[in-house]
């Protein structure tokens, strides 16, 4: 059952460019933003922190940061967002065979132990209460460098919002990342649940 309706994209003509660009690289505006759009400021601001999160000159590799999304979103149980990161993670060139390992990434060979503890802290920092702790934290210092930690951190703060709002307003998924989840994610527990 949709909560608030997504708006058509034209609705506002002065966010035509960001809805652009989410066009431009998702090849649709997702309707967690087309529902934004009954504020549109809050358009506007998320456009602004999703470009530096998703930033091209980021230290943190794209993909892999795209995983740390992905394990923040399924920390926090939101289907849309899962979705969301792991077609992200496959537009931006991960191997497939990561992203189906990432839930395995404890054992897998595919991750190293600098990936293996900032998946770590990302379940730690998407978890309720914060499990982040002291040890952790230097365990992902010895690995990471601070701007990088800044990086994953807003990784997960930036999904902590989005996994909210679409998880609250039942944000309905869109064909493209849901057939992507049902191809990748299914195996593991993902179900579209109330974004289906």
């Amino acid at each position: 059952m949709v909560r608030i309706k997504p708006l058509p994209a034209d609705t506002h003509p002065d966010l035509a460019d960001t809805l652009e660009t989410y066009k431009k690289y998702l090849g649709y505006p997702p309707n967690s933003v087309l529902i934004m759009q009954h504020r549109p400021r809050v358009v506007k601001a998320l456009a602004q922190m999703a470009s530096a999160v998703w930033d091209k000159e980021s230290e943190v590799d794209l993909g892999f940061k795209r995983l740390v999304a992905y394990m923040a979103s399924r920390t926090h149980g939101c289907s849309y967002s899962m979705a969301h990161a792991a077609e992200a993670a496959h537009r931006v060139g991960l191997d497939d065979a990561r992203l189906e390992a990432v839930v395995d990434y404890r054992t897998s060979p595919l991750f190293s132990e600098a990936e293996r503890v900032a998946l770590d802290y990302a379940i730690a920092a998407a978890s309720q209460p914060n499990a982040v702790t002291d040890e952790l934290f230097a365990r992902l210092k010895a690995h990471w460098t601070d701007a990088q930690i800044v990086e994953i951190t807003a990784a997960v703060a930036l999904n902590g919002f989005l996994n909210r709002w679409s998880d609250s307003l039942a944000v309905p998924l869109e064909p493209e990342p849901k057939a992507f989840a049902e191809k990748h994610l299914a195996r593991h527990g993902w179900r579209a649940g109330r974004h289906g």
